[in-house]
């Protein structure tokens, strides 16, 4: 399945606008229209579905949803020299491509939702994990969108499936496993891209689930950092920076103060925001 449209292959668009990749922007093109069509299948059926993609680029993974058929695609690219490439797609995929020509780490996607929405994306890397925990830390609680299908540096990825004890459990991993059940769906070999990236990447799937709505978000971002900054220590020592009665939070947890942050599970760390917020009041 080499071609899924009527439309040119990628090295040829990318030749013809000169889309060089930018390393400032974070830019890895992937140009196999199978592994782009395998990305779009892993985000599951999308009749019906309104997509948000970020950083089309030039649009290989645009066009993979569009014949994997999304109703609608909603595409945010900073980059301009890109736009000509998205307005061909725009045309062969008559009224299903919307291409917003903006920044986007300050883009409102709640307002882009239209109906059912996933969000699919090859994530620049230099934003993928800002972008991943202002998605996850939203309130309210269940998500506007239905899964999110994300491409990321595969030591990310580990990061964001890690449970207590992995080696690469920390913060993504406390606030995923907190809001979503998140799985790696695929691997994808650096040479897959133009300009090869340094590592291997990994497509993560994601589905928010129900959780408690009185968690203080903000207040787990700050215990999250504390602990896992100095992974190391004790808690009793990592979390000292919170400035609260560390006896009353661990006594209302059920912590002795000699745990470390990695063999912590999500529960506790939730609890503890709870008590947190609550000895602040």
């Amino acid at each position: 399945m080499s071609q899924i449209d009527n439309l040119p292959p990628l090295r040829e668009v990318i030749a013809e606008h000169d889309l060089r990749a930018k390393k400032e922007l974070g830019q890895n093109f992937l140009l196999d229209l199978n592994l782009t069509s395998r990305i779009a299948r892993s985000a599951g059926n999308l009749t019906d579905v309104t997509v948000i993609e970020v950083g089309p680029g030039p649009g290989g993974l645009t066009r993979a949803l569009l014949a994997g058929g999304a109703k609608r695609v909603i595409a945010i690219e900073r980059d301009e020299r890109t736009l000509p490439a998205l307005a061909q797609i725009s045309e062969a995929y008559p009224g299903r491509l919307d291409v917003i020509s903006a920044d986007a780490l300050e883009t409102d996607y709640r307002k882009l939702a239209d109906g059912r929405t996933k969000i699919v994306a090859n994530l620049p890397y230099n934003i993928a994990t800002p972008l991943l925990t202002g998605w996850l830390s939203q309130d309210p609680w269940p998500a506007w969108f239905e899964s999110l299908t994300l491409m990321f540096q595969r030591e990310v990825a580990e990061r964001i499936v890690a449970t207590p004890q992995d080696k690469a459990y920390g913060r993504l991993g406390v606030l995923s496993g907190w809001r979503t059940e998140a799985r790696i769906a695929m691997n994808l070999d650096r040479n897959a891209f133009t300009p090869p990236p340094k590592v291997t990447s990994s497509v993560v799937h994601m589905v928010p689930k129900p959780v408690e709505v009185d968690v203080p978000v903000r207040a787990l971002e700050e215990i999250t950092r504390h602990a896992f900054g100095q992974r190391r220590k004790m808690i009793r020592q990592s979390l000292k920076g919170l400035g609260v009665p560390l006896d009353a939070l661990f006594g209302a947890v059920g912590l002795k103060g000699e745990e470390r942050a990695e063999t912590l599970p999500v529960a506790t760390y939730i609890a503890m925001a709870r008590e947190v917020a609550r000895l602040r009041r």
